[in-house]
């Protein structure tokens, strides 16, 4: 039976680090979100890593030895535990799994159900860390939160994508 470890890659090395080690037999998980990026007045969507500079690999007894990993462009190396690799359990590779779109995307804003009152975290754009409380959805791509901001509570129309819960 195949176990699932993590591979540590070179900075923006996930796309070489996966051809590679998928050319030398290996089964190779990338998963990637499609990011909401805005530049010069135009916002697009474009794929990036769920998790950057991570990827993930199946190993099984027969397959080559997890020497060759290392060796391979794009990677640095596998993630260890002192000199063993950690396994990853399967139940969490299935769960990103399931949560792809028919591109192949994860999804993650749909997947995220806040309630009025939550504690919520902006992590970019104006507001980037700043706590607020989640007041509602303005439709599938905007966030209505409170924002406590020079004294005074405001409300702020923030994207799905720019809030996190609050630990």
């Amino acid at each position: 039976m195949k176990q699932w470890y993590a591979v540590y890659t070179q900075p923006r090395g996930e796309a070489i680090a996966t051809e590679n080690l998928e050319r030398q037999g290996f089964e190779v998980f990338f998963p990637r979100f499609l990011k909401r990026r805005s530049h010069a007045r135009k916002i697009e969507m474009v794929p990036a890593p769920l998790f950057p500079r991570y990827i993930f690999i199946a190993y099984g007894s027969e397959d080559r030895g997890l020497s060759a990993v290392r060796s391979t462009r794009g990677v640095i190396d596998l993630v260890r535990n002192g000199y063993d690799p950690v396994a990853v359990p399967a139940p969490i590779i299935d769960e990103i799994r399931k949560r792809q779109d028919e591109s192949g995307f994860v999804v993650l804003a749909l997947h995220m159900k806040f309630d009025r009152g939550d504690r919520i975290r902006i992590e970019t754009g104006p507001f980037a860390s700043y706590e607020a409380i989640f007041e509602s959805m303005r439709d599938n791509e905007r966030v209505i939160a409170l924002l406590s901001l020079l004294g005074r509570k405001v409300l702020v129309n923030v994207p799905v994508d720019a809030v996190i819960p609050s630990d």
